[in-house]
């Protein structure tokens, strides 16, 4: 099955070119030039229907709503409930972002409950079963990782935040400019940061990023811009 960005640079024109297409009012000719330029994504998981949207260049703004457990409220009543709120509210997208509790079975809920197409960060799940498992975010190890990911994509999730844009080159930037004023900002970003300096390793999301889009190839038509390796 070819991605949608391959049928695009084909020439071809999908069905779901032509559905965004009518739902923007824009001609499908321009659905698929965007596409095939990365200037336009129609996340979509083939494990999983949910509702098709376009996000990008020349459409509507699109609001994506976030939710998910923290590790000290864990509530699986409360995130279904916000999962059908944001959908009811008007949201085109939803992240589940959930870090405490089971996060497979939070997961699974929130997709049941709601057509909207659903990203995740898969970082979040890996590090979280690691402080689990191990007991130290750094013993995080790579198939634990990849397994985090292939599990996600095999529950429907349609886009993911896939943290490959930090690696040792920018963490050596980011000490020759003396760090950055304000610290790190992301927490995948800063867990796979400390995970690279305490265990002298490349980023695995970076060193193995043909791995990752495999991955998310098997079910994924995946969002993935022209010749990247910065990540999302």
């Amino acid at each position: 099955m070819s991605t949608q960005i391959e049928s695009a640079r084909k020439d071809v024109i999908t069905k779901e070119m032509k559905e965004v297409a009518l739902m923007e009012g824009k001609p499908v000719e321009y659905v698929r030039d965007m596409i095939a330029i990365g200037q336009m994504v129609i996340p979509n998981n083939t494990n999983r229907k949910a509702r098709l949207i376009g996000i990008g260049k020349g459409l509507r703004t699109k609001i994506n709503a976030s939710i998910g457990t923290s590790s000290d409220i864990v509530d699986l009543k409360a995130e279904v409930e916000k999962a059908i709120a944001a959908e009811k509210a008007g949201a085109d997208t939803l992240m589940e972002l959930s870090v405490g509790g089971n996060l497979d079975k939070i997961r699974k809920e929130v997709l049941s409950v709601t057509s909207l197409s659903v990203g995740s960060v898969p970082l979040y799940q890996a590090f979280a079963e690691a402080i689990k498992k191990y007991h130290d975010p750094n013993k995080l190890t790579e198939e634990l990782l990849f397994d985090v990911l292939e599990r996600q994509c095999a529950d429907g999730i349609s886009f993911m935040a896939v943290h490959c844009g930090i690696n040792r080159l920018t963490i050596e930037r980011l000490k020759k400019q003396g760090y950055r004023y304000g610290g790190l900002v992301s927490r995948g970003g800063s867990y796979m940061v400390g995970w690279m300096l305490k265990n002298n390793r490349e980023n695995p999301l970076y060193e193995r990023f043909d791995r990752v889009v495999k991955k998310i190839r098997l079910c994924i038509e995946p969002w993935k811009w022209p010749s990247c390796r910065c990540g999302a």
